[in-house]
């Protein structure tokens, strides 16, 4: 039963939350204007740039818990229709860790209307490098009996990939796609060092697809941003989407905001709790609060897990820092955060 009850758990908390740890996880940073994080076609969306740092940690009291750290930059080259960006991340959990770089180059479209109008499509591609490893050092098995399945040592890979993206801005309204980890890759991390690595199977499908749309109703001091976010994994079908709502408020210094989202598999894991079965699906809820202060930016969200079968109490904590530059004017007559 313990046994069962582990390998439940590690469905809920890292299959889910992590989606085959290839890349960046996709968790909520997006909705504190790093929708570049996950969309290559954001890079250098506006006329200036932006510079977005992030800290992620879930469950302080567990050792080894999971944690992410981002840093990223992007910008538009000059008066052109060019945008670049550069994403650095390292993303750590328990035994495997994961460290790379993501350079991006994105052609924004502009399309009929007035200059003052922001009517674009935008096409964004990002050519990733990820190295991967794995410490099996600490692995012991029982009797001092040889693993076939465990090197005993600690394993790093380099791979490849590319993410492609394509984003349309209408005023106030805006769409995203993206499809992620496009290359096929053996994995190889999880087959050298293996006494008989042929009988460790082979997945190389660690494409993820996502699609996002929003709008921001109101133009006066207060403005209210409904959206939805949409994940599959194609390998497992596995399927979420967020629910989101956030709330601006313009002041003196600048502008802060609040907000909610609300996430939900469509796939559930059975479990056994004495003499009865039950199912279990993963839900978030993760409230989100920020501000602009000139040209700074600060959040803070929270997530927490709801469901009867934990892994603890405790919740997943994020902060993300931000700078903007060069647009010292609002360039559009819309009210459009991402595009400003």
């Amino acid at each position: 039963m313990k046994l069962r009850l582990l390998v439940l758990l590690s469905v809920f908390t890292f299959g889910y939350q992590s989606f085959a740890q290839e890349g960046i996880p996709v968790y909520f940073d997006y909705l504190a204007d790093n929708y570049y994080l996950v969309y290559p076609s954001m890079a250098g969306i506006g006329q200036g740039g932006k510079i977005r740092a992030t800290v992620r940690q879930q469950w302080f009291d567990v050792q080894d818990a999971p944690n992410l750290q981002t840093l990223n930059a992007h910008f538009r080259l000059g008066e052109s229709n060019s945008g670049i960006g550069a994403i650095i991340f390292n993303d750590a959990n328990g035994y495997h860790a994961q460290t790379g770089v993501k350079l991006t180059y994105a052609y924004h479209l502009k399309l009929a209307g007035d200059v003052r109008a922001l009517n674009q499509l935008s096409f964004g591609l990002s050519p990733t490098y990820l190295q991967s490893s794995l410490d099996e050092s600490e692995f012991l098995s029982p009797g001092g009996v040889v693993d076939p399945a465990i090197s005993g040592s600690k394993l790093s890979e380099a791979y490849y990939n590319v993410d492609i993206g394509m984003s349309y801005n209408l005023m106030e309204f805006y769409a995203h796609f993206a499809a992620l980890n496009l290359l096929s890759t053996e994995r190889s991390l999880y087959r050298v060092g293996r006494l008989d690595p042929n009988n460790v199977p082979v997945i190389d499908n660690l494409r993820r697809y996502l699609f996002s749309v929003g709008y921001v109703f109101g133009r006066n001091a207060v403005q209210l941003e409904p959206s939805v976010l949409f994940q599959l994994t194609d390998f497992t079908e596995e399927k979420t989407i967020d629910i989101n709502a956030k709330v601006y408020k313009d002041v003196d210094f600048g502008r802060i905001w609040g907000g909610l989202s609300y996430r939900r598999s469509f796939d559930g894991a059975q479990f056994v709790d004495g003499d009865n079965f039950g199912e279990q699906r993963l839900q978030l809820f993760t409230p989100i609060i920020g501000a602009n202060i000139k040209n700074f930016m600060v959040s803070y969200n929270y997530s927490y897990q709801s469901g009867t079968i934990r892994l603890d109490n405790g919740g997943f904590h994020q902060i993300t820092l931000g700078y903007d530059f060069g647009q010292p004017e609002r360039k559009y007559d819309c009210y459009c955060p991402a595009a400003q």
